[in-house]
């Protein structure tokens, strides 16, 4: 079977084929660092970084660009009202981007540019659409530019819509517009924006409009035709298909799938900053571990809402729990037999058809972990009939899909530290040893009351000849 993903765009699961063969573009709408990243935020990146791991394993060169956008009314208004420099606000919430990326285990993109950074690409596009007499110049002197929406006849391919159904482009500064459809190209310095927002242009003094900037750094890097361009569903309208209508006019193939993963609701509830419901970052990974809180950003298939609620981290901490649990146990049993064997380079030859198969329909994570779990279950019974070498090849399936999905309890201890804090640690191997001390004494009244103790706060001991090992159940 071979991959195939849902096309945005022709509103269907279609084959996956790079346009070169073993070698994959991918353009990612990143953020625009006006404020802090949200739940909404690290879902899309880990989503793409899912998507970049699994072409990696099938055998491809992946070149993954995720941009960020620095300048924009919002980064501009918002720096105004802390008092800061545009640049300065944007690169300290980028940063913090990239420090929340970091903490969930999201690989860095290929390139990372930023849209200040390719201001002489968007002006060569909106200079190329101007020539094709897809955009014009405003004849007030204000300096605007327009993409003439009307005279594109596919516009609207994107989200299948007519002209006439669509949302009229909100510009916050209109003049010079014809038409209502007709959205900014490149807008025109206004009184009281800072001149380092500014750039002079044939068209005159100003700075790019939203759209163009994608277009720009993803043809930039990836050529005028790639292979996948992704991001949140609220983007697909009217971020992405302006971004499809200016490019194809300037000439440009630009992408051949469109992807979209699903948005992020709080207890059933869209977040909006508007309602005062959002999850940020910090919140996360503030109740809970980064392999935690990966593991339930990426649990529900790309394309479904994902739901925000008390519980969700603890039953992804549950869920990891149980899977560190078995390797551990699993390594242990093993360690010093003919059936210990290492993770093999190529990580296709270690994982079940299930997981393959999983992966390859549009990433069906759910299938995907739920191949995972049962396998874990599997080797833990496998672990207590002694049936070693079926326990071995759980084992390497189990580090397998892990690998695969970001969420391999060895890379995370070497990465991020140790799972078992120190101090606990310590305390339960008091405890342990207090137990074989009553033990020795034939004290077992005392020894099954310790056992009985930990047990009670989630810890499990197992006694083997090379001593006893404790985990969280």
């Amino acid at each position: 079977m071979s991959l195939s993903l849902f096309d945005s765009k022709a509103q269907a699961v279609r084959a996956f084929a790079p346009i070169v063969p073993g070698q994959v573009g991918i353009y990612l709408c990143g953020p625009t660092v006006q404020g802090a990243p949200h739940v909404g935020h690290l879902r899309s990146a880990l989503v793409y970084d899912q998507l970049r791991r699994w072409l990696t394993v099938r055998g491809n060169d992946v070149t993954l660009v995720r941009n960020v956008t620095d300048i924009d009314d919002k980064v501009l208004d918002n720096a105004k009202t802390t008092g800061e420099q545009w640049w300065a606000l944007a690169y300290r919430y980028e940063i913090e981007f990239n420090r929340a990326y970091s903490a969930l285990g999201i690989l860095p993109p290929t390139y990372e540019p930023r849209a200040t950074a390719a201001i002489p690409e968007m002006l060569e596009i909106i200079q190329r659409l101007i020539d094709n007499g897809y955009a014009y110049v405003a004849e007030d002197g204000s300096a605007n530019v327009y993409f003439a929406a009307g005279k594109w006849a596919k516009y609207g391919e994107l989200t299948n819509q007519r002209i006439a159904e669509m949302d009229v482009a909100d510009d916050a500064d209109p003049r010079g517009k014809r038409e209502p459809h007709d959205f900014a190209l490149w807008k025109a310095h206004k009184a009281g924006e800072p001149a380092s927002a500014a750039w002079n242009t044939p068209f005159g003094v100003g700075r790019p409009g939203w759209h163009i900037e994608c277009s720009a750094m993803a043809t930039k890097y990836l050529g005028a035709h790639f292979d996948i361009h992704g991001g949140g569903l609220d983007l697909r309208f009217p971020h992405h298909e302006n971004e499809l209508a200016q490019s194809s006019a300037a000439g440009d193939e630009f992408a051949n799938y469109w992807l979209h993963n699903g948005l992020v609701n709080v207890s059933g509830t869209k977040m909006s900053k508007s309602l005062g419901n959002s999850v940020f970052a910090s919140d996360l990974l503030a109740a809970g571990r980064g392999i935690a809180v990966r593991y339930y950003l990426g649990s529900a298939h790309y394309r479904s809402v994902l739901d925000y609620h008390d519980g969700v981290l603890e039953e992804a901490e549950s869920a990891v729990s149980r899977i560190e649990t078995f390797i551990e146990r699993a390594s242990r049993r093993l360690a010093e037999t003919k059936f210990a064997r290492a993770l093999p380079t190529d990580l296709l030859q270690a994982l079940p058809t299930d997981f393959i198969a999983a992966m390859d329909d549009d990433l069906a994570m759910p299938a995907a972990l739920a191949t995972l779990h049962e396998s874990v279950r599997s080797g833990n019974s496998s672990l207590d009939s002694e049936d070693l070498g079926a326990a071995a090849d759980a084992l390497i399936a189990v580090q397998a899909m892990t690998e695969v999905l970001g969420i391999n309890p060895a890379s995370w201890e070497s990465e991020q530290g140790s799972q078992k804090d120190e101090a606990l640690d310590a305390l339960v191997q008091s405890l342990i040893a207090e137990r074989d001390a009553a033990r020795a004494a034939k004290d077992f009244a005392r020894s099954d009351a310790i056992r009985d103790q930990l047990k009670a706060a989630g810890i499990v001991l197992e006694d083997a000849a090379d001593g006893t090992h404790w985990s969280v159940s």
